[in-house]
């Protein structure tokens, strides 16, 4: 069964860090290009960032460029996001993507507040 499952979410501190995992199966993970996508309550789902198959290639929203970072294991089908100095504008669903197949997964729940 292809599946992508994300974990990590819980609430944070406004400044806090928080890291986001996404394991794979079912598919061959190691070449897909990977995505982060996120959904604030009320706007639509917005794009975060894009990895290559390889890992060596990486794209990120403004909104959020120089504060996160993706990484990818392809030998442990995982691919995560590192979230640092957390603002309350990022209190979003997050959702990993894969791009071949096109599957996503359930999301994971980031609540920035104090």
């Amino acid at each position: 069964q292809v599946q992508l499952v994300e974990s990590g979410g819980e609430l944070v501190q406004p400044g806090g860090s928080l890291r986001l995992s996404c394991v794979a199966s079912g598919f061959t993970f190691s070449n897909s290009v990977m995505l982060w996508y996120r959904q604030a309550p009320g706007k639509e789902r917005e794009w975060v960032g894009t990895i290559g198959a390889d890992g060596d290639l990486a794209n990120y929203a403004d909104s959020v460029k120089g504060r996160f970072t993706m990484s990818r294991d392809n030998g442990k089908n995982s691919f995560d996001l590192q979230m640092n100095n957390l603002k309350p504008e990022d209190t979003a669903v997050y959702f990993c993507r894969a791009r071949t197949p096109d599957v996503w997964g359930q999301g994971t729940q980031v609540t920035v507040s104090s």
